[in-house]
């Protein structure tokens, strides 16, 4: 599971890991991105550039858009055969760049949230899906969704889920789908087996109307929350 995450790297160092032509002059540091907001996103259509998607994936086939509010996961085992997915399986794939993401942990009757991030804190990517809808008039609504899995150990003390942090050395045969067969996409889903490292932070990052560095602020130390 994966419903809310961290990008805060500047346009240059996306531009240099992910291997980009085009990205953002200014790109704002994001500590609490959530659902339903615009997320970077390079997808197999543009993949030497960064776009901006909806978080979300919406079918091409519904009659409503706010279907995509349940759709910000899709589980990797059974996407290729899921309707709102099989398509995007087979033909829109995407990465979605991210500095770390947060887990609830429970803690009595309470859930205490956790700042989970590679252990070097380098930037990664979330392996993803994409796709296009299209309203009666026209206009076009291009959203996505993280792809997720069995969680590896670091993760099963929090989650029964974990979203799948793809290897770099695949960033390239995910965005390529005409060159890899289904079961070859399969064999790229897999738990993350690097080193993962977790605090625990405020819960400010309950709210998505919070979205600064206090939300990654490790519980307890100096930085103070905004105001309100």
């Amino acid at each position: 599971m994966c419903g809310r995450y961290v990008l805060t790297a500047d346009p240059k160092a996306i531009q240099q890991t992910f291997n980009l032509e085009i990205v953002p002059v200014e790109m704002p540091a994001r500590y609490n991105i959530a659902p339903s907001q615009p997320v970077a996103v390079i997808s197999n259509q543009n993949s030497r550039q960064l776009d901006f998607f909806k978080w979300g994936l919406v079918p091409s086939w519904a009659k409503d858009p706010s279907i995509g509010n349940q759709m910000i996961n899709a589980r990797s085992e059974t996407a290729h055969e899921k309707p709102a997915f099989r398509s995007a399986f087979r033909r829109r794939r995407c990465l979605i760049p991210a500095n770390g993401f947060y887990e609830w942990s429970k803690n009595g009757k309470s859930k205490s949230p956790l700042y989970i991030h590679l252990d070097d804190q380098s930037l990664f990517a979330f392996a993803g899906l994409w796709e296009v809808w299209h309203n009666a008039e026209g206009d076009t609504l291009t959203t996505c969704t993280i792809l997720t899995t069995e969680p590896n150990e670091f993760i099963k003390p929090y989650h029964h889920r974990m979203a799948i942090i793809m290897r770099p050395e695949n960033y390239t045969a995910w965005l390529n789908p005409d060159e890899i067969s289904t079961e070859e996409a399969f064999s790229l889903l897999t738990p993350y087996d690097g080193a993962l490292a977790a605090y625990e932070v405020s819960k400010l990052v309950n709210s998505p109307s919070n979205d600064s560095m206090a939300c990654i602020a490790p519980l307890g130390s100096n930085e103070q929350p905004p105001l309100l």
